[in-house]
């Protein structure tokens, strides 16, 4: 054989030596660990986990994120590991090539819950560096709740380079959490994580302050004075957030109660339908809504806009109506009016049931009344947000009305002294009617608002129309100043008694209160002043 053959001859046995021995070996530490997921061991996974996560290969967080999801697959016979996308295609996690299947035999990586907070941790620290401020920060939080040691070195690195004031603290707050449970971290990084997490005062702060195990007795201290200045301010905001609950229930209660306040006090009529205009307000803005989503869906964030005024003059009409029709030949029969307005109820819900169904309609949020945000330590919603801020505006244009226009000025008047307002030349019997039409148009408004936190049904004024009753009693007849007083005391003692005593024993203390408190003043908080009020 010529020299130069023989020669060509050993460089391709070389070559094909290398091909099949060689090049394995020089397989890096990315392609191992990407291999270690095969092994079906949970320990072995973990480490995989740890070194993909810290490898900067561009495959880690789509395999890492494969792997949170059940769709990083191992075959445990050939231990090649793929990654299944959300849209069906798959590809190899060692090299990133497609397959086109996923062979039969491979199954789902198992995780167990440490293995869960270890791909927490590295999905935080793979996006650590995200451009995305709003990733960043949920990053940052993920790694402060899983608080993998494995974690550290990525958020040091994040927060040498961060400039955004939230995401600062966030990662500070993660940073602290890992050192907390680092068995080899130093006393002082102990004691200034404790010293950070205990200026977080949240309610996952004092978990990790209270499960931190044992600890030099230095650090042992300084948690458990941390641990008790969060939970006295915990308590603090607790109260807090009772508190806007009692004022969230207090403008509920506010809305439904205004129209029977102006009714009750202008023409001395128990009114046991003001619940059903309240019902017919929320079943106004239903089918506003079927409206809109049927025919001009673009509108649905405006449905609310465009449900208020048509349930104001929908309830208001039907108020006129009972007003003249059957009211007006009961005027001081009080008991006569009670049971008429009680029958009418049950024949207004017997309508809607008939019309609508007897099962509860869907009235969804518009987008500006979805969601929530955290204020400190409390919660706040936004259409409990937007329900006070409305409730308030419509207290305020009403004492506007009363105060400034002709017809307020003569409801003020027939109800100080009715038989001196007719002797005035004030028709009474218009005002009535009136009144009656406006105070009806005000608990159409109220469903309105009411169909956004409650089911709405024919039931659905039947909830309130008690507490309205109490609220008006306890601030005032016909007294408006009175009657908000009134709705946010009770709103706010209810959400302070029911933690106490339960929400059912929470109602009946305050209905004892409010007799007890009758029987000092009969009047309530703010009795009305003049001649016929005071006789």
């Amino acid at each position: 054989m010529p020299a130069h053959l023989s020669a060509r001859l050993c460089t391709f046995v070389l070559s094909l030596f290398l091909i099949a021995f060689a090049l394995p070996a020089l397989a890096g530490p990315f392609e191992d660990a990407v291999a270690k997921f095969a092994n079906d061991d949970y320990s072995d996974t973990d480490e995989a986990i740890g070194v993909v996560a810290s490898s900067g290969n561009p495959l880690a967080f789509p395999i890492i994120s494969a792997l949170q999801d059940g769709r990083l697959m191992a075959d445990l016979d050939s231990k090649k590991v793929y990654v299944t996308g959300t849209d069906g295609k798959s590809i190899d996690a060692a090299t990133g090539q497609a397959v086109a299947s996923v062979p039969d035999s491979a199954s789902a990586v198992r995780l167990n819950n440490r293995l869960r907070r270890s791909v927490d941790a590295a999905l935080g620290s793979l996006t650590l560096q995200s451009p995305d401020v709003g990733t960043r920060l949920q990053a940052a939080q993920s790694v402060f709740k899983s608080h993998e040691e494995t974690a550290l070195e990525a958020v040091d690195g994040a927060l040498a380079k961060e400039t955004n004031k939230s995401v600062k603290a966030a990662l500070g707050d993660a940073r602290a959490a890992i050192l907390l449970f680092k068995p080899d971290a130093t006393e002082v990084e102990k004691l200034e994580a404790v010293a950070t997490l205990k200026g977080r005062g949240d309610q996952e702060a004092l978990a990790l302050l209270t499960g931190m195990g044992d600890q030099p007795a230095s650090v042992t201290k300084a948690a458990a004075s941390a641990i008790g200045s969060i939970q006295n301010s915990l308590a603090i905001w607790s109260m807090v957030q009772n508190a806007w609950y009692g004022l969230s229930l207090g403008s509920v209660l506010l809305l439904a109660a205004i129209g029977l306040a102006i009714t009750f006090g202008v023409m001395g009529v128990i009114n046991m339908a003001h619940g059903e205009m309240v019902m017919i307000g929320a079943y106004t803005t239903f089918v506003v809504q079927e409206v809109i989503r049927t025919s001009y869906p673009g509108l649905f964030d405006y449905s609310l806009l465009i449900a208020v005024p048509l349930a104001f003059l929908v309830a208001g009409a039907i108020g006129v109506l009972i007003e003249r029709s059957i009211i007006r030949f009961l005027y001081g029969r009080p008991l006569e009016t009670l049971l008429a307005t009680w029958g009418l109820s049950l024949v207004l819900q017997q309508a809607v049931r008939t019309m609508f169904g007897p099962t509860n309609r869907e009235v969804g949020n518009p987008s500006w009344m979805s969601g929530a945000f955290e204020l400190g330590q409390i919660t706040i919603t936004y259409n409990r947000l937007w329900i006070l801020v409305f409730t308030l505006a419509v207290f305020a244009i009403l004492l506007a009305m009363l105060r400034y226009t002709a017809l307020g000025l003569e409801m003020r008047a027939v109800t100080q002294n009715r038989r001196m307002a007719a002797s005035m030349g004030i028709a009474t019997s218009r005002v009535d009617a009136l009144t009656f039409g406006l105070g009806s148009g005000i608990a159409g408004i109220a469903g309105v608002a009411l169909s956004q936190i409650d089911n709405v049904s024919p039931n659905l004024g039947q909830s309130y129309i008690i507490d309205s009753f109490m609220v008006v009693v306890f601030g005032g007849v016909g007294n408006l100043w009175g009657t908000l007083v009134g709705a946010f005391t009770l709103g706010i003692a209810n959400k302070f008694l029911e933690p106490v005593a339960g929400a059912v024993l929470g109602k009946i203390a305050i209905l004892v209160l409010i007799i007890l408190f009758i029987q000092k003043r009969p009047r309530g908080l703010f009795a009305l002043k003049g001649r016929a009020v005071e006789a």
